[in-house]
């Protein structure tokens, strides 16, 4: 008798209109697209188009990131059904059979086998730090402590969705003049190496000394016809120099940290979002019960800056020798007034937790007002950086075409 190999089903992607009339679409696995909208009318969807999903090449199957969106996504829909009343074990589950993303599918999975086998959901968390740091962790064991799960998670899920917008508002800040400087050099380089060597054939007849700047300009192109790849070569080894040397050097990381906060425009963006993640994280922590020490703990490596971090370090050390807090942060001189009198107001009046959201909310509108008004004042700037550098080099070519007349 023969072995048989049982066909494993293929994927089918599907859109159809549901008894409702309203459009869905998704993916279902099946033999045959034949049985794949019959099992599409079984669940009440009347199928308009069916088909077979394609497959990656050479069979290699891509692999979904698990991005700290999805983590703050998962957060949010897990605060959402405890705040229903779905128990903790069966809002997992149903998450991860409702994700997309199937690399969250089967995180989600291993977590509810950890949780269905007795273990604490914030121990089962801290088996994956990749996704959930020692903050998120505390969070939910402090949540797990009290009995106020739902509430922790709804806390956890405000403090991840309001990080990621505000790290996505500061990608938006430093990626504009990335981009600009990137097209100015890459115009540049055009222009020196397929433009201006025209224009040296022309001027080689002229019989004539050329102007400085032109001479200067020319140089620089010769320079790049022959030796463009000891240019690229130079960038690209200074990117992965500098970039090893910043995983692994504290110093050229406090070094970088301190410069960028000095930059124009970008610095003060930078600034108002440490401010931000500072009060934001201090206030998440301090309301979850976590002490004031270790919340401050938490708001310095959630600082994202380590002007802030050491700033913040010192102003726990201080704290835990008996200082008020809204003091020891006008001796550090990084905040500004209105944040340490909203502090103090706090302090006095046994509402630190609330008035901190409130610092971390005006910040974070600072922000998002700041980055929206960088697109305006850099669209000048581009202007004028392009200008100088496209302008400059075609003055360069034809300042001697200029000077012909007084050369015949």
């Amino acid at each position: 008798m023969k072995n048989q190999t049982k066909k494993q089903d293929d994927t089918f992607q599907w859109v159809g209109v549901s008894t409702r009339g309203k459009k869905l679409e998704g993916e279902l696995s099946g033999s045959s697209i034949a049985l794949v909208k019959a099992q599409l009318r079984k669940q009440g969807i009347t199928p308009s188009k069916v088909k077979r999903k394609a497959k990656p090449l050479f069979g290699l199957q891509s692999v979904q990131k698990i991005t700290p969106k999805d983590i703050a996504l998962v957060t949010r829909q897990i605060a959402t059904m405890l705040m229903a009343g779905v128990p903790l074990i069966q809002s997992i589950d149903m998450i991860g059979s409702g994700s997309t993303n199937k690399s969250v599918s089967k995180l989600m999975g291993a977590i509810g086998d950890e949780v269905k086998a007795g273990l604490p959901l914030s121990n089962a968390l801290r088996k994956y730090p990749r996704y959930f740091d020692d903050l998120y962790c505390d969070l939910v064991a402090s949540g797990e402590q009290s009995g106020a799960l739902d509430k922790i998670f709804d806390r956890v899920a405000l403090y991840k969705e309001k990080s990621e917008a505000l790290k996505s508002k500061i990608k938006k800040a430093m990626f504009y003049p990335a981009a600009v400087l990137v097209v100015a050099l890459v115009v540049t380089s055009i222009l020196l190496v397929f433009v201006v060597p025209q224009f040296q054939d022309i001027f080689a007849g002229f019989g004539a000394e050329l102007p400085a700047f032109t001479l200067f300009v020319i140089a620089i192109s010769e320079f790049m016809q022959e030796y463009w790849w000891v240019a690229l070569i130079a960038v690209m080894a200074f990117g992965y120099i500098f970039k090893e040397a910043h995983l692994r050097s504290l110093a050229l990381r406090d070094a970088t940290d301190r410069a960028i906060l000095k930059l124009p425009v970008i610095g003060m963006i930078l600034n108002k979002a440490a401010v931000a993640r500072y009060a934001r994280t201090l206030s998440t922590t301090f309301a979850a019960g976590v002490p004031l020490v270790d919340a401050l703990d938490s708001a310095a490596g959630a600082s994202g800056n380590a002007v802030y971090r050491y700033a913040i370090l010192e102003i726990k050390a201080e704290v835990s020798s008996g200082n008020q807090m809204n003091w020891a942060m006008r001796n550090s001189k990084i905040f500004p007034d209105m944040v340490v009198q909203m502090v103090a107001i706090g302090e006095e009046s046994g509402s630190l937790d609330g008035m901190l959201a409130k610092v971390a909310t005006i910040y974070e509108q600072e922000v998002d007002d700041a980055v929206d008004g960088l697109s305006s004042l850099l669209e000048p700037l581009i202007m004028a950086v392009l200008g100088v550098l496209v302008g400059g080099l075609i003055v360069a070519m034809y300042l001697p075409i200029f000077q012909l007349g007084s050369v015949i």
